[in-house]
C-alpha cells in the first residue's frame, strides 16, 4: 500500500519530463573549438547565430579557436597592482610631496596651527 502524494518526486512548476509533443526544439549546431593546451571544446549555438572567433577552454581557462592547427597563444596575465602602484605610475616623487605637504598644511590651518 503506498502512502503519501501521487506527484511525490516533482515540484510545482517544474518542467515536463518528456518534451511536449506539440513543439520542436530550436534548430542549433555544434562548434568545435581548440586551445594551445590540445583541449577540444564543443559548444552549442543556435542555427542562425555566427560562432565567436575564441571561447574561453572549460578546463585550461586559456582562449580556443576555430582552427586545430592554429589555436590562439595562452592569454597574459598581468600581475596585481594595488591602487598605491597606479598612483606612482601616474604621478612623480616630487608631485606626491608636494600634494602631501598642501593637504597637511590644510590640514593645520583647520585647526589653528601654523
Amino acid at each position: 500500500m503506498s502512502s503519501g502524494s501521487a506527484i511525490r518526486g516533482s515540484r510545482i512548476g517544474s518542467s515536463p519530463m518528456r518534451p511536449d509533443e506539440r513543439s520542436e526544439p530550436a534548430p542549433r549546431r555544434e562548434v568545435t573549438y581548440w586551445c594551445a593546451a590540445g583541449h577540444e571544446v564543443e559548444v552549442r549555438f543556435a542555427a542562425d547565430v555566427v560562432p565567436p572567433e575564441t571561447w574561453d577552454c572549460i578546463r585550461c581557462g586559456q582562449p580556443a579557436g576555430l582552427d586545430r592547427a592554429n589555436p590562439p597563444g595562452k592569454s597574459r596575465n598581468e600581475p596585481y597592482k594595488s591602487h598605491l602602484a597606479y598612483v606612482k605610475e601616474r604621478r612623480s616623487e616630487a608631485d606626491g610631496e608636494a600634494i602631501l605637504a598642501e593637504a597637511l598644511a590644510k590640514i593645520r590651518r583647520r585647526r589653528g596651527g601654523a
